[in-house]
């Protein structure tokens, strides 16, 4: 029997799959436990119709991304820090400052967990910092910390 799986179902496969098993593993257990429907013709177009649309809506986020990407890259982000007159930082440098900034700059907003920094930057200086926009689409950029006056 075709059935269309309604959540993850160990072993079997997950939401959404459209799998063969046994007419008593449906009727006994995947029916009454609300796993999963008889894979009707009209199910099933359902199922094709919403699978379209995430994969359209995917491509969207992922095309978003990639001009975020080619705006943002060779790009400098500029911060003023604090600093003693040896050029050390009062603290150092976090990726909420980092994020902060991207956003004043370049109107770009990226989760602070989304920004690598290469090390603890607690000096003057520039650094190569990575920013994740989307599965598989990072931008290396510059990250220039200067004095604040």
């Amino acid at each position: 029997m075709k059935v269309i799986l309604l959540k993850d179902v160990k072993g079997q496969g997950k939401r959404d799959d459209i799998i063969n098993v046994s007419d008593g593993y449906a009727r006994n257990f995947l029916f009454p436990q609300k796993l999963a429907v008889e894979a009707t013709s009209g199910a099933t177009k359902e199922i094709q119709l919403k699978r379209a649309a995430e994969e359209k809506r995917e491509a969207e986020r992922r095309a978003e991304a990639q001009q975020k990407a080619v705006a943002l890259k060779g790009h400098v982000i500029e911060l003023k820090a604090k600093c003693g007159s040896t050029g050390r930082l009062f603290g150092a440098v976090t990726s909420a400052e980092v994020a902060e900034q991207l956003k004043a700059q370049y109107s770009v907003s990226v989760d602070k967990k989304k920004i690598e920094l290469p090390e603890q930057i607690k000096q003057l200086g520039d650094y190569d910092v990575s920013v994740w926009l989307y599965a598989g689409i990072t931008v290396a950029m510059r990250l220039r910390v200067t004095a604040l006056t």
